[in-house]
């Protein structure tokens, strides 16, 4: 596993622990980044990561409530890690619940830690090899592995957002997504980008997609969907 191309955010209100934790692992190669709520973690392009990090006790928004948006409102399925002091049955069903892949209760040793990363990280790089890496719709083909879209064994070339647009709608057919849910999944939230950006990014794609452009639907006062 090329440790160096995984990308780690630690979302914890503890800057000292925030610190150890980003020295530690950036010594066994990874790359992380750190927000200090769970507020400030939702502006960032919350897709380009391969692993969250997130303490519990946070606030305003909870650590638990930070993984129910990332799964129940963005679609987000990044492997999550929870930090937290409290080690009770029921907050560690909480979290196994809610989607967390494992659980470190404070404190931990940093090797501990490291390990458990790893292994996460190893579980979740297997389960993506296991899913088939081109998903075909017709004459449309979307190669997850090598990030792009093929048209009558064509290779259609998108930017990182055109791709990430039409992968969202392709893989969920005739499901109409706001500009809103478009900005949080694509975009991660950032308060700099506007629903403007969505429909300019939604005009190019129509114009890549040819004749398959028609099918990239626009349902009046409610958003986008793709239906072939």
């Amino acid at each position: 596993m090329d440790l160096k191309s995984k990308r780690i955010l630690i979302v914890d209100d503890e800057e000292d622990l925030c610190e150890i934790l980003q020295y530690n692992l950036s010594n066994e190669g990874y790359k992380t980044d750190i927000a200090h709520s769970a507020e400030e973690a939702i502006k960032r392009p919350l897709n380009d990561y391969d692993l969250f990090m997130i303490d519990v006790m946070m606030g305003p928004m909870s650590g638990f409530k930070f993984a129910d948006k990332l799964r129940r409102e963005m679609g987000n399925n990044v492997p999550i890690i929870f930090l937290t002091a409290k080690d009770t049955e029921n907050d560690v069903l909480t979290g196994f619940s809610l989607g967390a892949d494992d659980y470190i209760t404070k404190p931990f040793s940093v090797n501990q830690l490291t390990a458990r990363v790893k292994a996460v990280l190893k579980r979740s790089a297997q389960v993506k090899n296991k899913s088939h890496a081109i998903v075909k719709f017709g004459d449309i083909e979307l190669d997850t592995t090598r990030k792009r879209l093929i048209i009558n064994d064509e290779k259609v070339e998108l930017t990182k957002k055109e791709y990430e647009i039409i992968k969202l709608l392709l893989e969920n057919q005739s499901k109409v997504f706001s500009r809103e849910d478009i900005l949080l999944r694509v975009w991660g939230g950032d308060v700099i980008v506007t629903d403007r950006t969505v429909d300019v990014n939604i005009t190019r794609l129509r114009t890549k997609l040819g004749k398959f452009g028609q099918n990239l639907k626009n349902k009046t006062g409610f958003g986008y969907f793709f239906e072939l």
